[in-house]
């Protein structure tokens, strides 16, 4: 049977399609991306015509994916290039900071137009008498992460802390970088900038390293993000009142598990196809469950975001509180966390979830010298003992802030944290480990494999990078293979236990 080809078939597969945007875990990007670093190898040493192409090639990923908002990106690449070399050339301080606040106020008013605009509406709807109609607004996929990582730019270059680049082209190419436009990390303009200067050199390390980003981030989001979601704990959070306080505990751990492994899963890939390309992000997560304090977990969740707003919001707060001495770092921390809950999202649930954090933050630090004096008494500072509790006390909290995060009202966590307290059915367990071993089989060994010693991750890389191309090239197919056959498994029927 011959191939039905024809130009208008690859002209609409190529064209933006909003129910269909271009994201890592598709079988175009694979081929795209393919097609594109042959081309980029192919240039050899010409580093000029590598770096047009990587920009080109970028901004029809971010088309892809945003449509005809691409041009909202190449706005606020310019803007920003633009604000970086004011902010340099001009002396006086008090218009170097003018420039800074417009600065500020065409990112954030971006931003806050896009992202925020309704949620307005809905709170002047909730506390006043007239009804305002919601407008109809599309959120630019990513705006978030180009709109910190643009900041980040200016903010460096008004402290004095960065040279802004004289090139608007390698500017560009920070801003427009495919592989972390859409989800980060938020790399810094301070590491990312002198790279394009470097001669890209991906050494046996860098390759294996690179492979063992790539599959264990398409595993983590198709495999195991993907499939436990719609097969499980979308379920449990749309209807927790149809199930026992078993299973809505397990989807509490399940869908800690999949946030885990939907984000950190992107971020890997994007790390493993900036090596490819010979530029290095920042990491962007540490083992956030082996974390033993909220503090702790904040070290190595999102990274490139919490260090982003300890620098450019939690500094300066504490800076300029410093005269309340501890209460500063507290109020610094609540309003930090706040930001970050909003950053996350325009809804309520995300707000409480920041604020959740900032509690929990702010509380650690009042009972940080009578907690240590506690240890010390009882000779348990700096123990495995010690240790191993306080893993498994900040997991909970933050699997249980997760549970905010996700459920779509109050109401929802409440029919949840009622039917693990009062409709509980242990027994359900087995029935649930028989009837949904995938889902089970899946969490276990995400939890496994996220708790395992990092010595056992080194020596997995060390492995690919000692392996030949063909078994490389044969590892990554059977990942790939393996997540097409979940990406296309038939969603699994919904079980009522009865009793």
């Amino acid at each position: 049977m011959p191939f039905n080809i024809s130009i208008d078939n690859v002209l609409s597969i190529l064209k933006y399609n909003p129910s269909d945007p271009l994201i890592f875990s598709t079988s175009l990007f694979l081929i795209l991306f393919t097609l594109f670093l042959l081309v980029y190898n192919l240039m050899g040493k010409n580093k000029s015509a590598k770096i047009f192409l990587l920009i080109l090639f970028s901004l029809y990923f971010y088309y892809k994916a945003a449509g005809f908002y691409f041009m909202i990106l190449v706005v606020s690449a310019i803007a920003n290039f633009l604000f970086g070399k004011w902010i340099a050339i001009t002396e006086n301080f008090t218009k170097k900071r003018l420039v800074l606040i417009l600065a500020l106020i065409v990112n954030l008013g971006l931003l806050g137009y896009f992202k925020y605009t309704n949620f307005i509406i809905q709170i002047i709807n909730g506390i006043g008498t007239a009804q305002l109609d919601p407008l109809t607004i599309f959120l630019p996929i990513g705006i978030s992460f180009y709109t910190f990582k643009s900041l980040n730019y200016v903010f460096d270059v008004y402290f004095d802390t960065l040279k802004p680049t004289r090139s608007l082209r390698d500017f560009c190419l920070f801003v427009f970088f495919f592989p972390n436009i859409l989800a980060g990390p938020i790399d810094r303009a301070s590491e990312f900038l002198p790279q394009i200067d470097r001669e890209p050199f991906l050494s046996k390390e860098d390759l294996g390293k690179a492979l063992f980003l790539i599959i264990a981030g398409l595993l983590k989001k198709v495999v195991i993000d993907r499939y436990i979601s719609i097969n499980f704990v979308d379920r449990i959070f749309d209807y927790p009142l149809r199930y026992t306080g078993i299973e809505n505990l397990l989807a509490i751990y399940g869908y800690a598990l999949q946030i885990y492994c939907d984000f950190s899963g992107y971020s890997d890939m994007a790390i493993g196809i900036a090596l490819l390309l010979g530029f290095r992000l920042m990491d962007n997560f540490n083992s956030p469950f082996k974390a033993t304090s909220i503090a702790d977990f904040w070290r190595r969740w999102h990274i490139s975001l919490s260090t982003w707003l300890r620098d450019y919001l939690f500094k300066p707060i504490q800076l300029s509180l410093r005269n309340l001495r501890m209460f500063a770092n507290i109020i610094a921390v609540v309003v930090t966390f706040f930001i970050c809950g909003l950053w996350h999202g325009a809804g309520w649930n995300f707000i409480l979830w920041g604020a959740i954090h900032g509690f929990m933050m702010g509380f650690a630090l009042l009972i940080a010298k009578p907690k240590t004096k506690l240890y010390n008494m009882l000779g348990i500072s700096n123990t495995k003992f010690l240790k191993f509790f306080q893993v498994i006390i900040t997991f909970h909290l933050v699997a249980v802030s997760f549970l905010v995060f996700r459920a779509p009202n109050l109401q929802t966590v409440s029919e949840i944290f009622s039917q693990i307290f009062g409709f509980f059915h242990k027994e359900v367990f087995i029935q649930f480990v028989e009837r949904l071993p995938i889902i089970f089989v899946l969490i276990v060994l995400g939890y496994i494999f996220h708790f395992l010693p990092v010595k056992i991750e080194q020596r997995v890389q060390k492995i690919l990078s000692d392996m030949p191309l063909v078994g490389k090239a044969v590892l990554l197919a059977l990942a790939i293979w393996i997540a097409v056959q979940f990406k296309s498994a038939d969603i699994q029927p919904f079980i009522y236990f009865q009793f």
